[in-house]
C-alpha cells in the first residue's frame, strides 16, 4: 500500500499519529535526514545525534533544517531499543533505492514513475506492432497509444481491461498447475526447508558447545576464588558468564528434541489451493496490494500482438521462464483453441508457446 493509503486507513481507524493525525510524509519522511517511520534507525537499535541542524530564515522567521556532514554525526548502538530485524530494514532500504533509481535518471526526476498503478497491468502493456505503449482508452478498454495519439500505427483494435486481466490470470493459473511445475516447487521447497532445519540443528549444537565452555570457565573462576586468588574484576567476569550461561540454557531448552518434518505431506495440495486463489487474492482488498506487487514483479512486459483480428498475449519476465517447465513438447500435444497466450521465456530459457 502507498504511504498515503496507509495514513488514510490509520486515520479512519482512529489510531492517533505522532501529532494527532497521520500524513503520508510521516511514513516515508526523508531518507537523507533519517526522518519518517521508514527511515528511523532507532528501530534497529541505532541512535544518531547531530544529523541535522536548524537555521532561521531571516525573511520569514521560520526554521529550516540543514543536513550536517556524515563525519559530524554521533552514532551509538542501543540494542535494547531494537524492534525489527536487519533483514526487514535492509529490504525496506532496497525497495526505497529501487524506487528512487526508477524515478531519477541523470539527476532528473521523472514525474509519475513513483505513482502506483491504478489497475493490475497498468504501464506494462505494449503494442506488438509498433512497440509503443498500450493505454486505457475510455473507461474499460485498452488500445495502442501510438495509433490513438499519432496515427502512425495501424493497430486500432481495443480489448476490454477485464477480458485482458482474466485471460492473463487464467493462463497463469493453468500453467502453474502443471504437474511438472508443482514437482519443481515441491523440490525447491524441500531443499530450502531442509537447509533451514539444518541451520536450526547446527545452532543448537553450537549453543551446546558454547555452554560447556562457559561452564568450564565458571568452574575455573570458582576454583581460583576458593584458592584465595580473588580480584574485583573476577566478580564482573563471573556475573557476565552466568548471564551468558542462562541465555544459552534458554536457547537450548526452547529447541525441540523432535526431528523436524522435512516436508508437509499435503504441500502440493497447498500449492494448488494458493494458485487457484490467485484471482481471489487480487480482488480481496486485504491481499490485493501484496498480490499485485508480486505479479508485477515477475512480469516485465505484456505484449499485445494483433493476429487474425484478435490479440495474442505475450508475457515477458521471470515467470515465463518458470512456465517453460509445463510446456508441451510438440505441436501435436497442444490443444486447439480460438485464441492463444504466448509465454516468452526470460534469460536462460527458450521461448515457449502455450495455446489456451
Amino acid at each position: 500500500m502507498s504511504p498515503r493509503n496507509i495514513a488514510a486507513n490509520l486515520n479512519d481507524e482512529g489510531i492517533p499519529g505522532p501529532r494527532g493525525t497521520w500524513g503520508a510524509s510521516t511514513i516515508y519522511g526523508n531518507h537523507q535526514r533519517g526522518t519518517g517511520i521508514l527511515n528511523n534507525e532507532l528501530y534497529i537499535g541505532r541512535l544518531v545525534w547531530n544529523r541535522q541542524r536548524f537555521v532561521k530564515d531571516p525573511d520569514t522567521g521560520k526554521r529550516q533544517a540543514r543536513l550536517n556532514p556524515p563525519e559530524d554525526w554521533v552514532i551509538e548502538d542501543v540494542p535494547d531499543l531494537r524492534i525489527m530485524s536487519d533483514d526487514l530494514w535492509n529490504a525496506v532500504k532496497a525497495r526505497q533505492e529501487e524506487t528512487r533509481s526508477t524515478a531519477i535518471s541523470d539527476g532528473i526526476r521523472k514525474l509519475g514513475l513513483t505513482k502506483r498503478a491504478r489497475h493490475l497491468f497498468s504501464g506494462m502493456l505494449t503494442c506488438g506492432g509498433c512497440g509503443g505503449g498500450v493505454i486505457q482508452v475510455g473507461k474499460h478498454y485498452y488500445g495502442c497509444s501510438t495509433h490513438r495519439n499519432k496515427g502512425t500505427c495501424d493497430n486500432r483494435l481495443t480489448i476490454k481491461r477485464a477480458e485482458l486481466e482474466d485471460r492473463v490470470l487464467s493462463g497463469l493459473k493453468e500453467q502453474l498447475l502443471h504437474p511438472d511445475l508443482i514437482a519443481e516447487f515441491t523440490k525447491a521447497y524441500q531443499e530450502e526447508y531442509n537447509r533451514l532445519a539444518g541451520s536450526i540443528q547446527q545452532e543448537r549444537s553450537s549453543a551446546t558447545r558454547d555452554l560447556a565452555q562457559i561452564e568450564r570457565k565458571i568452574a575455573h573462576l570458582i576454583d581460583a576464588i576458593s584458592d584465595g586468588m580473588f580480584h574485583a574484576s573476577m566478580k564482573d567476569k563471573l556475573t557476565a558468564l552466568e548471564v551468558r550461561k542462562s541465555e544459552l540454557e534458554a536457547l537450548i531448552a526452547s529447541a525441540s528434541d523432535e526431528q523436524p518434518v522435512l516436508l508437509h505431506p499435503g504441500l502440493s495440495d497447498v500449492f494448488r489451493e494458493q494458485v487457484a486463489n490467485l484471482t481471489k487474492a487480487l480482488r480481496d482488498p486485504s491481499s490485493q496490494a501484496e498480490a499485485t506487487s508480486i505479479i508485477r514483479g515477475l512480469l516485465s512486459e505484456i505484449r499485445l500482438v494483433l493476429e487474425d483480428g484478435t490479440y495474442t498475449i505475450e508475457l515477458i519476465g521471470e515467470l515465463a521462464g518458470l512456465m517453460a517447465l509445463g510446456a508441451p513438447q510438440n505441436e501435436q500435444s497442444r490443444p486447439e483453441a480460438a485464441c492463444s497466450t504466448v509465454m516468452v521465456a526470460g534469460v536462460g530459457f527458450e521461448p515457449t508457446t502455450f495455446r489456451l
